[in-house]
């Protein structure tokens, strides 16, 4: 497992251990892990989507290039 440094704001850091404190995680790791999963996971249902949307794009500039 890969380990990496974070910083964060003051104010992000304490919610993050409030987080903690209240049961939803058992340490800082384990919150970051999971924000850093959930984000990955979101972005690459949007970042596929903006490239298939890019590569239509391209097909139909293409297809009135040849037209022309």
């Amino acid at each position: 497992m890969k380990s990496i440094e974070v910083e964060l704001p003051d104010k992000l850091a304490d919610e993050l251990n409030r987080l903690i404190e209240a049961g939803w995680f058992q340490n800082q790791e384990e919150a970051v892990r999971a924000a850093v999963l959930e984000f990955v996971r979101k972005s690459r249902v949007e970042l596929v989507e903006r490239f298939q949307r890019e590569d239509i794009q391209w097909a139909l500039a293409q297809r009135e290039a040849s037209d022309a």
